[in-house]
């Protein structure tokens, strides 16, 4: 089976600085092959219409290194960061408390939403510890290691007909990222919208 090749990016829009981060000990050492940012490069580039620059970490599961990277992907000027990796209850898995330990505010509806969504695939679930912040004018949101739970965490669950059944958390993101003072976000509809309310709506492709 082929991935689709990614739409063609619209000049018109903002162009978005997004960090993406891989946390995992085998990986960042070598010991198989990272599929985390592979899976968010390509969901992204999907989902949106703007023109993306990718600044990307491959790191271990160790608190001293990850909470340092987020910082200098904030300072570097990303308007989002999404990690993937490490937030399970394993000893290992500290990205959240990384995470919360760089935040000047917590966003728990993201979690709570993440979790809905995969426990309708896995009981277990319930173990994953998720979290979101902002830190100035970025959010940052933890993902599941998994390219396939990143992909319905992000998107949400469509039934046979195409028919959204429930919202994936990006759908919040773009207004997030709005009322943080970030740059606009405009998504592909057919793929995954975001929701705005109408005085909020800023097209740039209209």
């Amino acid at each position: 089976m082929t991935t689709p090749a990614l739409p063609t990016p619209d000049p018109r829009c903002d162009t978005l600085k997004i960090g993406i981060v891989s946390i995992s000990d085998r990986a960042s050492s070598g010991t198989y092959e990272d599929k985390g940012l592979p899976a968010l490069r390509d969901w992204l580039g999907h989902a949106l219409y703007n023109p993306i620059e990718f600044v990307e970490r491959l790191i271990p599961d160790d608190k001293a290194i990850i909470s340092p990277a987020l910082i200098e992907l904030v300072d570097m000027g990303c308007a989002l960061v999404l990690t993937t990796g490490g937030t399970g209850p394993a000893k290992r898995d500290v990205t959240p408390e990384a995470t919360l330990a760089v935040a000047h505010k917590e966003m728990p509806g993201f979690g709570e939403q993440m979790r809905q969504i995969s426990l309708r695939f896995v009981p277990t679930a319930i173990l994953s510890r998720q979290v979101a912040v902002i830190r100035d004018e970025c959010l940052i949101i933890n993902l599941p290691g998994q390219p396939k739970s990143i992909q319905e965490t992000l998107g949400g669950l469509k039934d046979a007909q195409g028919q959204q059944v429930v919202d994936g958390i990006f759908a919040a993101v773009p207004y997030c990222i709005d009322l943080i003072g970030g740059p606009y976000m405009e998504t592909r509809d057919e793929f995954c919208k975001g929701w705005r309310p109408k005085t909020a709506l800023n097209s740039k492709r209209v």
